[in-house]
């Protein structure tokens, strides 16, 4: 008995029992997605004032606006290298497996898209951009817009840096107001068994295995392309710094059954941040590095947008030469920026690059609607690990790491 009270073998015990409930008590559905709703809204809450905190706290204790920058800009540099390989992949796999031969795609219902066309033809990418910029920060907090409260918790920061004691005494207080947040973390997390329960409930009840059958191979192919990405991309980077990938795995496992339990990289947010800290990973790189990335580093919403695409293609039987998929390529590297961004963001970006792509029907997102559930497990998952990595590979390459913690902590 003394093991059903770690904290991750209570999410794994959840999650079993939210499989059989969702597949024996469909009837359950509408009350595990509530149950599922408010935890992630608990979640929600907080992660606009840790990230404000954390950043805030992260700058100023650096005092050196060059180093920041310097960060900032590894990172997306970072983030723009290793999305485009997840993209690369993608594209190989699915051009390789053709999960897409065969498929039928008639009589298809389009009734359930019409939402997601429609919102992919409003989005405007420049004002996507334009948009990090807040023209309301209350806004933004009660919107929970992490890249805005990012923006505004830099400026504040390196405001505070230039204030001298007056600056040190704010930083004290929000100093204060950190350790209270993350307490309330601490609260929140203990209902987190409830949430994957809820969440994997949800799941089940509402889409069922039937949905996986005739998109297996889809499903199988997408699973296998973000193995291979974190199994050997990730792992490669990590080794070149000299650091495991399993043990870092290991070693935030909580939140990545978490996000298999609830489908949401978000649930996860402020504990990976609490985590990597933990670990010996400097504030200002967890600060910048982590919440950037949950816009800019979704490698698994990348893999996801070029095998659907790949997917559709093949079954419309639309031919695509290697300068089209090398253009497909350069439109999912920005339209992909946007998927954390906006609610049912996978489905809104996918639908807004068919939109570019005229000769793929964006009728057949219809095929795809049954399981993005399933897929969006898998998606988050791997956009956690991704920004994990993203974190400790920045953090050392900067010398922002006590690699004594690091090494008793994590390894």
């Amino acid at each position: 008995m003394k093991y059903i009270k770690i904290p991750y073998i209570q999410v794994i015990v959840a999650i079993a029992v939210g499989i059989l409930v969702g597949f024996l008590f469909p009837a359950f559905t509408p009350t595990a997605k509530l149950l599922s709703d408010t935890f992630i809204n608990l979640i929600k809450m907080i992660i606009a004032p840790i990230i404000f905190a954390t950043v805030t706290l992260g700058i100023a204790g650096v005092g050196d606006m060059k180093k920041v920058g310097r960060i900032g800009g590894k990172g997306i540099l970072y983030f723009e290298i290793v999305s485009t390989i997840a993209l690369v992949i993608g594209l190989f796999v699915a051009n390789l497996m053709r999960p897409g031969a065969g498929i039928a795609h008639d009589n298809l219902d389009t009734s359930a898209v019409e939402g997601y066309a429609k919102s992919a033809k409003q989005l405007n990418w420049g004002e996507f951009f334009a948009h990090i910029i807040p023209s309301n920060i209350f806004k933004a907090f009660a919107e929970g817009d992490i890249l805005q409260v990012l923006f505004f918790s830099i400026l504040f920061g390196a405001a505070l840096t230039q204030l001298g004691d007056v600056g040190r005494k704010v930083q004290l207080g929000v100093e204060k107001i950190s350790i209270v947040l993350f307490k309330m973390m601490a609260m929140i997390m203990k209902v987190a068994p409830i949430g994957a329960f809820a969440g994997m409930a949800y799941t089940i009840g509402k889409f069922g295995f039937a949905a996986l059958v005739p998109l297996g191979k889809l499903m199988l192919c997408v699973y296998a392309t973000m193995a291979l990405f974190v199994f050997v991309i990730l792992n490669a980077i990590l080794a070149y710094y000299k650091l495991s990938l399993w043990k870092l795995l290991v070693y935030v496992k909580d939140e990545l059954l978490l996000v298999l339990g609830t489908s949401s990289s978000e649930s996860a947010l402020p504990s990976i941040m609490e985590k990597l800290e933990s670990a010996g990973i400097r504030k200002n790189v967890v600060g910048l590095i982590i919440p950037t990335g949950y816009s800019f580093n979704l490698d698994g919403t990348a893999i996801y947008l070029s095998m659907a695409f790949i997917f559709l293609a093949q079954v419309f039987e639309v031919p695509l030469s290697l300068v089209d998929q090398l253009t497909i390529i350069a439109i999912l590297m920005l339209t992909s920026k946007g998927a954390a961004a906006v609610t049912g963001g996978g489905f809104i970006v996918l639908a807004s690059t068919l939109a570019i792509w005229p000769s793929i029907p964006m009728s057949g997102l219809a095929l795809l609607i049954g399981i993005d559930r399933f897929m969006s497990e898998a998606r988050s998952i791997t956009n956690l690990i991704g920004n994990t990595v993203a974190t400790v590979v920045i953090a050392r390459s900067e010398n922002e790491i006590d690699m004594t913690v690091y090494r008793n902590v994590v390894e």
